[in-house]
Formats: C-alpha cells, structure tokens, sequence
C-alpha cells in the first residue's frame, strides 16, 4: 500500500525498525472490510475539520484509514507518528454524512481508540492528565466536591487574574484549557431538587425517563429543570432514577472500552422495571453515545439485549417532542421579533441525523425568526474533551465556529450540548461579544411559560 506524499516525515521510517514496534492487536481491530470500502476520493476532506486546520493527509478521515490499513497489515507501526493523528480527530463524524461511498468512520474510529489506548504508552504527563479527567468528569458525585472551591474560586475574580498573567499556560497548556471552559458555578448547582417521578400535567399522554448527565446535572441543571416542565407539560409524566450515573460517552469518545461498558452497565439497570415508553436526553454527545449501547455492549451476553431494547427507547428531547407533537400553548418569548441562530451539534447532526426537528419546534415560538450560519456543519471544536486534549487545533475552530455565528447577525444563539455551549461562549467572551448561548429546551420553556428574554 502506499502512502501519500503528505504524510508527515516522521512516518518514513525504515522498515526494518517498525518490525519491533507494536500495532493493533487481535482485539477487534479496524474491520479490512470497512476499510476496503473507502474508494479515496477526498470528498471528505472539506468537511474534516482536523484537516482545514492542520491541513495534513494523515489528519484527515482518507489518511487515517490509509494509516489503519497500513498499521493493520504490519507496514508501519502503531507508535508517536501514527498515534497523533488518531488523536488529532475530533470524532465529530462529519465524513460520515459527506461519504458518497457510504464508509462508516465511526466504526473505523471506534475500533481505533481503543487500540491506541491499549498499544501506544503515552507520556507521563498525557497518561496524568487523562487520567484525571477520566476519573473525574464521568463522576457526578466526585465533581459535587470541587463545587465550593470553584465557587469560591469564581467569586474572588481569579479567572481573570489567571488568564491575564497566563502563568498556567505557561505550566500547562492544557491546564489552561479546561481553565478557560469552567461553566459557572451557581447556587442552583449544588442543588438536586428534581423529584424521582414528575406528574403530567392534563391528561397523561406518556410516562418517559428523562437522563441528567454528569456536568449538565451541576453546571446546567436549569436545562434539565426546563426539560421536565417542557415534557409534563406536553403530557409526559416524568422518570428520574436516583442510581443513574454517566451515560459513558467521554469514556467511550476516547477508546476507554472498559470505563464505557461499565458506566453503560449501570445506566441500564437504573432504567430498569421503569416501565418508560422512551428513555429522553437532552445533550447531543450523550444521545449519540446511549443509542450506541447494543454496540457497546454487543460482547456481553448478559447485557447484549438489554442493550438493544434500552437504545430503541433513547429519544433526543427535540427528536421526541417534533415526533409527539407540542399540546402547550407557545407564547412570544421576546417583545420584538427574535433573531434565533441554531447551532448544530455534531453527535446530533452527523451522529443522530437530527437536523430538521430543533428547528421545527423552534419556529413553532411566535416571534422567532431562525438565521442560518455558514459551515453549520462545521465542528465547534469541543468534541468532548478534545479541546482539553489538543487546544490549539480546538481554539481555531471555535473561532471560526463563533464568527460564522456573529455573521447572521442573530439576537441569541441556542445549542443543544454542553459543550458546545462552553466552546461557543468562549470564544465569544475571547472576541468581546455578549451574546447568550441558551439551550432549546430552554427557549420551549420560556415560550410555555410565558416568560420574556432580555437581550
């Protein structure tokens, strides 16, 4: 097989070194079937956003099914020069939707990750500070304990303190990222007042779970709050099991197959004996992942088909109410026609394949007016933790993401995942605007409600 001209020198080793080095092993490797289907055509290329920024054949989806095909057949190695460019894909899955030979990437993608995880050992500063996060974000209960300090933190202007002397940029670049993402911490985030079961109100048209997350439960909980009163009052009486925990989606983005399988495990128990007709979420990264059970899963005869049947039950807020149809009476939610902008979230776009229905439920508002943004396509650079994990690559596109935004020249602009929300205001804040970033549940919310926005 050969390699592009484009493939960073660092790959032209010489052969008879790689024969010592690792590559994949025998646990489910990239499928040469899957591989084979890619023709390399390059229509991947425009929409891979690794690729515009980086601009390398082997940080784009063609160069790294080359690498998975070459790494597979024992031609080069799986080591420093090949694993960057693994990690260097956001998995925003754009190339899935822009394929015209159908090559599923995802699967590609996450039959890779976890190889690198298994095969390449990563330095002792990356190994840390994955670790950290992995031990830390999937826990909502070990992240309730830096509340206070955070708050504290926040409350005596730090933030500022540390960006302006960019002392810990200087100590660790990628310290200085998660920095410069820390949603704010509010009295409501040490709140946990959401009842067990929440009635309908009127007549009960369905009995639904409704999922919290992990940073959406403490640091975007008014979200959660807004979709409880957005389903009971669309007729849904409202499940919320106390046992539940992360739905598995950092863990398994980032090849942690183990992690992923037991927080999936337990997610799918506290679901148990609920009797639900649909099981709701209202974060675009986590859907994508809860929908993806029965693959995660598919080795554990145990949980295999309780995989499956959960999955079929997980419904995207927005996806479940479009399908159910709206019963409450939506009212103007500003004094003057609203200027909305709806940014797409990736695992919800390319991922879940919802597009048309945040934007139907959107006009349904009286006021609204939705503006669309060039690149809508185009990934925010959040991915999870990615712009933890490789902040330059992140930065650039949250810069064009929020520019594209600023053109439409929109009053608001709304987005449907965390941490899209955390990307996007942001850069923002970086570019001097003070513009809200709300989720749609919200903006339903407010419109059932009655209540005005100030913008």
């Amino acid at each position: 097989m050969q390699i592009s001209d484009n493939t960073d020198t660092n790959l032209n080793n010489n052969t008879a070194s790689l024969k010592n080095l690792k590559g994949f092993d025998e646990n489910n490797p990239p499928e040469p079937k899957l591989i084979d289907s890619c023709v390399h055509c390059g229509f991947c290329l425009s929409t891979c956003p690794s690729y515009r920024v980086l601009g390398k054949e082997m940080d784009s989806p063609r160069g790294r099914i080359y690498l998975m095909d070459a790494i597979n057949e024992g031609e080069i190695a799986l080591n420093e020069a090949t694993a960057q460019h693994f990690d260097s894909c956001l998995g925003c899955l754009a190339c899935v939707t822009t394929c015209p030979s159908g090559v599923q990437y995802d699967k590609l993608l996450s039959a890779t990750r976890p190889q690198v995880e298994r095969n390449y050992p990563r330095s002792l500063p990356d190994r840390l500070f994955r670790q950290l996060i992995f031990s830390l974000f999937p826990y909502p209960n070990r992240l309730r304990f830096l509340l206070v300090p955070l708050f504290v933190y926040q409350k005596l202007g730090l933030p500022k303190v540390v960006r302006f002397t960019g002392l810990l940029e200087r100590i660790s670049p990628r310290l200085a990222a998660m920095e410069s993402i820390l949603p704010e911490v509010t009295l409501k985030s040490f709140q946990d007042n959401l009842p067990t079961v929440i009635k309908a109100k009127g007549e009960k048209r369905y009995r639904v779970g409704v999922i919290l997350g992990c940073v959406q439960r403490l640091f975007f909980s008014p979200v959660n709050e807004a979709t409880v009163r957005v389903l009971t009052a669309n007729g849904c009486e409202v499940v919320i099991p106390k046992s539940q925990g992360c739905c598995a989606a950092l863990p398994e983005h980032q090849g942690q197959t183990e992690q992923a399988k037991a927080l999936a495990r337990q997610m799918i128990d506290s679901f148990a004996d609920t009797n639900v007709d649909a099981v709701i979420i209202n974060a675009a990264g986590c859907g994508h992942t809860l929908k993806e059970y029965g693959h995660i899963l598919e080795d554990d005869p145990e949980y295999r088909e309780k995989a499956k049947e959960f999955a079929s039950k997980v419904k995207d807020a927005q996806e479940f109410l479009a399908t159910i149809g709206l019963t409450a009476k939506l009212l103007p939610i500003a004094e003057k026609p609203l200027n909305l902008v709806y940014q797409d979230a990736c695992h919800l776009l390319h991922g879940q394949k919802i597009s048309v229905q945040p934007r139907q439920l959107l006009r349904q508002i009286p006021g609204v007016k939705l503006r669309e943004p060039i690149d809508a396509a185009l990934c925010c650079g959040s991915a999870g933790v990615y712009n933890m994990l490789q902040p330059d690559v992140a930065d650039e596109l949250g810069k064009q993401k929020v520019q594209n935004l600023l053109n439409t020249n929109a009053d608001l602009i709304t987005s449907a995942n965390p941490g899209c929300t955390l990307q996007i205001t942001k850069h923002l804040k970086l570019q001097g605007k003070e513009i809200s970033v709300i989720h749609p549940m919200e903006l339903l919310d407010y419109s059932i409600r009655g209540e005005k926005l100030r913008f």
